[in-house]
């Protein structure tokens, strides 16, 4: 083919595409979906062509011709956001199963100021009917969940499904020092495991009276938690080093009762001793008052081992304050013990005027059994024998 009047010659390619143009801009779809047929056939790889064709298509309300089109702009660039996009419009249209569809595109999308305003308001629009699917397929989800799981406890079952709808990120842990396999990664631990829980909850009177009972104006009694040698690389929690804006009553510190505080706090003492702590010579048991002084962030860390967990007690709490532990974060309230994983990420806050206090102690994780208990206490004792300088590490 060639064009004379334009007194240059044009190749057949061009020629077609440019009959289409014409016809798209005198809005003669059916002549440009023949056109654009007949240059998709020339040339099967411009992907951009095949959108042009599908619009065709659509547009003389052939919309399974269009969704053909797409898909085989799609088998040459699968990646294509405006061709993902287009296809999540027309199965919407034809009234097939969208949702997925405008979550795949959305997920391949770029920034949405890179975007003409037609399609950034598409793209919006996808993105909400997929939420909205979500929250419908996750209400239903649930119920089944929850219709055959025993018992009030659906932590598993909830981040089961969850998980498979890609509304949590799968957190792993990352102990710094010593890490047992085998170990679920749970964030905050289902009661079922703690059958002391309860009882424990019901010493927070005592105890609250115990702490305000240490507590002077200046708290004294309470140490920076973070204190480390000015020489060591501790990274993210240098502003809090020698720091008594987070600040620590020990009660057993590495194993080793502190009887300046500890005497203080008998009725506190009584009932950390019925928990089920690990007992490691020089590294574990611990206890303390945690404070966390107004306007006060503990960065995102991970803990020492996964062969304990961390158990707060709240005490003193005032609002504006937050604790996440991987996916999930948590308010803490007065009295409402709760056991979680430090070696998955975590980080606490206090964005309130006030000052924060929380009991803290250790305890066994409840999936390891007597035995495994006694390898990891045998081992740790081998472990300082041979390097005693380690044993500062805790358990």
């Amino acid at each position: 083919m060639s064009n004379g009047a334009e007194g240059g010659e044009l190749s057949e390619l061009e020629l077609l595409d440019q009959r289409a143009l014409e016809a798209l801009e005198s809005r003669d779809f059916a002549a440009a979906r023949r056109w654009l047929t007949r240059a998709a056939e020339v040339d099967p790889d411009d992907v951009s062509r095949w959108l042009k064709l599908a619009a065709a298509c659509r547009a003389t309300g052939d919309l399974a011709a269009a969704l053909t089109a797409v898909d085989r702009g799609l088998t040459r660039s699968p990646r294509d956001f405006l061709a993902l996009l287009m296809r999540a419009n027309l199965l919407e249209r034809m009234g097939q199963p969208h949702a997925e569809a405008y979550a795949i595109a959305a997920g391949l999308a770029p920034p949405d100021t890179a975007l003409d305003p037609a399609t950034a308001a598409a793209l919006a629009r996808g993105r909400k009917i997929y939420e909205e699917h979500v929250t419908k397929k996750r209400a239903a989800l649930q119920a089944a969940g929850r219709a055959a799981t025993a018992g009030d406890d659906t932590f598993e079952i909830d981040r089961f499904i969850d998980d498979h709808l890609r509304l949590t990120r799968r957190y792993r842990q990352e102990p710094s020092d010593y890490y047992y396999p085998g170990l679920p990664d749970i964030e905050f631990y289902p009661r079922r495991h703690f059958p002391w829980m309860e009882a424990f909850e019901a010493e927070t009177p005592a105890i609250l009276e115990e702490l305000r009972g240490v507590m002077d104006p200046g708290l004294t009694g309470f140490k920076p938690y973070i204190d480390y040698a000015d020489h060591l690389p501790i990274d993210q929690f240098a502003p809090l080093n020698h720091n008594p804006d987070w600040g620590a009553f020990h009660l057993i510190q590495n194993g080793q009762r502190i009887a300046a505080n500890a005497d203080r706090c008998p009725r506190t003492m009584a009932a950390i001793a019925k928990l089920p702590q690990p007992v490691v010579p020089n590294r574990a048991p611990a206890a303390m008052f945690s404070a966390l002084k107004p306007r006060t962030r503990i960065p995102p860390h991970t803990g020492v081992t996964n062969t304990r967990l961390v158990v707060h007690l709240p005490m003193i709490i005032p609002p504006s304050c937050g604790f996440r532990v991987g996916n999930v974060t948590r308010e803490w309230t007065v009295g409402e013990a709760f056991a979680f994983d430090d070696t998955l990420e975590h980080e606490a806050w206090n964005d309130s005027d006030q000052l924060r206090v929380v009991l803290i102690v250790d305890v066994w994780n409840p999936y390891l059994t007597e035995e495994q208990r006694a390898g990891i206490v045998s081992v740790m004792g081998a472990i300082d024998a041979f390097d005693p300088s380690g044993a500062a590490l805790g358990l």
